[in-house]
């Protein structure tokens, strides 16, 4: 069944590559009380993660859904809602670990291992059941204006601490002396822009040893090692930008990296798997900066 589900999601986003579409990267404006542009909702607000937040935007994008939540059959009928005939479920995941006890070969001493698994089950969204309470239907309450939105993101991106340095026409973090590289704010075709590049590079900047010493074995420009952190920050800016309700264009750049994703892909087909956990890891530090500066400030008051 694991394999099934690595196969299964694997290839959804290598079809949706091969058509040149990136399906982390297809911002919609959903006027849903529930957020603008959101992660991935479950029944109960939460969001998803990893894998499940890439699965769903693609699902999403396909069928034209503006709503974010999702729920499983169960779940719409224990909340009064049905899902309507016909409707097709969305595939996503669960992953956890079995322990087992198993006697060593060698010493002849019973000892317990963790055994990791994943299966795959299907969600709907609210948009293909009736009958659900009001509040999953609910239009969006009026937006936040460019202005404070924009204002968050440079808020969220200074609390990092991360050394951000203006300059040039490129954008790059190098790790070798950890500061990250943007051209000027001006040059960017909006702010939105500016900060969904910004979040690229600092998903980068979590990379270092110090942090979350995330490392592929790249050794050269355009290894299989370079393009799968590539993808990671491809996918932690996604991440970012939706935790901002920021709803920034796919940087022109990036679509060069297509063609060396999909070689990652087509040849390891847990490759998705690993690289939507390193960037919801990375996205999770970032936030969780958040915090860190938000208690130093009350401190120093």
């Amino acid at each position: 069944m694991s394999a099934d589900v690595y196969t299964r999601i694997t290839d959804t986003i290598v079809e949706a590559l091969e058509a040149g579409v990136r399906p982390w990267m297809k911002p919609w404006d959903a006027e849903h009380a529930a957020g603008r542009i959101t992660r991935p909702l479950r029944h109960n607000g939460i969001p998803y993660a990893g894998i499940n937040v890439v699965m769903l935007w693609s699902s999403a994008v396909a069928q034209g859904f503006a709503a974010p939540i999702w729920m499983t059959f169960r779940q719409a009928k224990k909340l009064g809602g049905f899902v309507r005939k016909g409707e097709k479920g969305s595939l996503v995941v669960y992953a956890n670990t079995i322990t087992r006890t198993e006697t060593d070969k060698a010493s002849g001493e019973e000892e317990e291992r963790e055994i990791p698994f994943m299966k795959g089950y299907s969600v709907f969204n609210v948009e293909q059941i009736d009958g659900l309470p009001a509040q999953f239907y609910a239009l969006a309450e009026p937006k936040l204006d460019p202005v404070q939105r924009i204002d968050g993101a440079e808020q969220f991106f200074g609390a990092t601490g991360a050394d951000i340095r203006h300059g040039g026409n490129q954008a790059y973090y190098a790790v070798g002396t950890d500061y990250v590289q943007m051209p000027p704010f001006e040059t960017f075709r909006d702010a939105e822009s500016y900060y969904a590049t910004l979040a690229h590079e600092c998903t980068h900047w979590t990379r270092h040893p110090s942090r979350l010493d995330r490392d592929f074995g790249r050794k050269r420009w355009g290894d299989e090692g370079y393009a799968m952190e590539e993808l990671v920050a491809e996918l932690g800016s996604a991440f970012l930008a939706a935790d901002l309700g920021l709803t920034p264009e796919g940087r022109e750049d990036h679509a060069a990296y297509i063609a060396s994703w999909l070689k990652v892909l087509k040849d390891d087909k847990r490759a998705i798997f690993t690289a939507a956990s390193h960037a919801q890891k990375a996205a999770d530090y970032l936030n969780s900066l958040q915090a860190s500066s938000e208690d130093e400030e009350r401190t120093a008051a």
